[in-house]
């Protein structure tokens, strides 16, 4: 009879904080994915170079207590730019895990794409060059000057003796 009224009492306590945590789910749904949004512009600073939200260290107390912070800033209800200014402050510009797109910053994001484009432009202008050469410059590039048409047969003919097997 005791068992029975144990595992009642079990299951019993075991519903309620299933339930409990099924519909508190929900309350904290927006907090925590907008926690986990601005979470993710940030780099752990522990020296893992792991986004905040991604940071899989055991026990590492840095992320623990930087998301502590990001999740008390939510709770305030600060802004995204508050809680990054704040970061920002704390940590330095070395905190984003992608720079913000701003002045030299944006200067180092359009370079790449710069660097593609003049040396696509350079390798297509070199092949329009080299196929605007005239035909008559390029047959007569092939046979140095000062040797006849003559000697030049010669020269085949023997090339041609001598290499037969």
């Amino acid at each position: 009879m005791t068992r029975s009224r144990r595992l009642i009492a079990v299951l019993a306590i075991g519903f309620a904080g299933a339930s409990t945590g099924v519909f508190s789910v929900p309350v904290d749904a927006q907090g925590t994915s907008q926690a986990k949004q601005i979470g993710g512009k940030f780099m752990c600073m522990c020296g893992c170079n792991q986004v905040l939200t991604q940071c899989n260290h055991v026990g590492c107390t840095t992320s623990t207590s930087m998301l502590k912070e990001l999740d008390q800033g939510v709770a305030r209800g600060d802004s995204e730019d508050v809680i990054t200014q704040a970061f920002v402050q704390e940590f330095g510009t070395k905190v984003y895990a992608e720079p913000p797109k701003s002045g030299l910053s944006l200067v180092a994001w359009s370079l790449p794409s710069v660097y593609l484009l003049l040396g696509t432009g350079i390798v297509i202008f070199v092949i329009f060059r080299w196929r605007a050469r005239p035909a008559h410059r390029i047959a007569a590039a092939g046979v140095p000057s000062g040797i006849s048409q003559d000697e030049l047969e010669r020269a085949r003919q023997r090339v041609a003796r001598e290499t037969e097997d």
